[in-house]
């Protein structure tokens, strides 16, 4: 019967991260669908674009929230015993099915945005410490290159090298899945990298200062 648990489990991560926030505000609170404007990525990073820093934020906290809650969905279990591998392994299982969910949402015709803060979330509620750091990383080479994409990526570099070097964790499946996360992030952010080469990339707007009327 441990099997059904898990697989209602790893149903309810994918239900939740189909949840599409910056869908639904925008169409609940604008009258706009965030998927046919900017980059056309149903994120926080685009609904900022279009909307403003504010619902762009909301929409950032609510998808890590989806990642953080679906990681958790694993004190639902009786018969695993935290922080062994195979409780890491069920976190990483249900975090995962999270962000495909907001990859692809169910509740969204399957078109969702990055999965970039639903990770964030992820891995925060699994490995904080070298998540908070690599979020440092983010912050900083935002604030310096004001590239969202760019800085993403960086800090995505980032996981696997302090997951590893920094922090030595020795539990297989956290290794590949921190190497796994640099990979998605180039295949999830091709366009961005393409358009960063052609210096065509759109900055972080939002990063600057306001001109005094």
């Amino acid at each position: 019967m441990n099997w059904i648990v898990d697989i209602l489990m790893v149903i309810g991560a994918y239900l939740l991260g189909s949840i599409p926030s910056a869908v639904w505000i925008g169409k609940t609170f604008y009258g706009v669908d965030v998927r046919v404007h900017g980059s056309k990525n149903a994120g926080s990073t685009n609904t900022i674009r279009v909307l403003g820093l504010k619902p762009g934020l909301v929409v950032f906290v609510m998808d890590m929230l989806k990642g953080f809650i679906a990681v958790n969905l694993v004190h639902l279990s009786s018969f695993l015993v935290p922080r062994t591998v195979d409780f890491v392994n069920l976190q990483l299982l249900l975090g995962v099915a999270a962000v495909i969910g907001h990859i692809f949402p169910v509740f969204a015709q399957f078109r969702g945005g990055k999965g970039v803060a639903t990770l964030f979330g992820l891995v925060m509620a699994i490995n904080p410490l070298p998540t908070l750091v690599c979020f440092g990383i983010f912050i900083l080479t935002l604030v310096i290159t004001k590239y969202v994409s760019l800085s993403s990526m960086v800090a995505g570099f980032t996981f696997p090298i302090l997951v590893m070097f920094v922090f030595k964790t020795s539990i297989p499946s956290l290794i590949i899945f921190s190497m796994t996360v640099s990979i998605l992030l180039l295949l999830t952010h091709q366009k961005n990298i393409e358009r960063l080469v052609r210096r065509q990339e759109n900055k972080a707007t939002f990063l600057k200062r306001r001109r005094k009327s």
